[in-house]
């Protein structure tokens, strides 16, 4: 490969890195051609953008784009593919359920999620886990909702208590 396709590598690499907030460094060697399309379309289905990569054009890529976090670096060694994505959780949800359907790779070697580093595929659980920022907010409504549901049915419910015992009251001092 000549220096010029390498530079140009590095530079459509790089812009990928600046178009999504979190990746995943994976190792899918070893997997045939049906097993590679079935990952590449749950994939598509997902949002997750996967590319197959050099190491050293994806480390020189992180370096231009001056990553924070070169802990990542060591995990870049052997086959390497990335997955790119919007949401944190999704490539770790889709490699667990990829990995129940009897395959044993995609193997996670490393994450860049919500600003946060995670290294090696014992961290797969953690990520899969992870809440959308859509999620929280939902979930944080729900909590602020809740006490205000429950004081408006008490109000409700004791209002007509309330209702009756003064007109009880009124009907006993005529």
């Amino acid at each position: 490969m000549r220096k010029e396709e390498k530079g140009a590598i590095i530079d459509k690499v790089a812009e990928t890195l600046k178009a999504y907030p979190n990746f995943y460094v994976t190792d899918i060697s070893g997997l045939n051609a049906e097993k590679t399309y079935q990952l590449r379309k749950l994939c598509f289905e997902r949002d997750v953008k996967l590319m197959v990569v050099k190491n050293t054009l994806f480390q020189k890529a992180m370096e231009k784009n001056s990553f924070p976090e070169p802990e990542l670096y060591k995990s870049l060694a052997g086959p390497t593919a990335i997955m790119f994505c919007e949401a944190a959780s999704v490539p770790a949800k889709l490699i667990k359920e990829f990995n129940r359907a009897g395959n044993d790779k995609p193997v996670l070697k490393g994450a860049y999620a919500q600003e946060c580093l995670f290294l090696g595929a014992k961290s797969l659980e953690e990520l899969a886990n992870i809440k959308s920022r859509e999620e929280l907010v939902g979930e944080i409504i729900s909590l602020l909702q809740s006490p205000a549901r429950n004081v408006i049915s008490a109000l409700q419910s004791g209002g007509q208590k309330i209702a009756g015992i003064v007109k009880t009251l009124s009907e006993r001092s005529e």
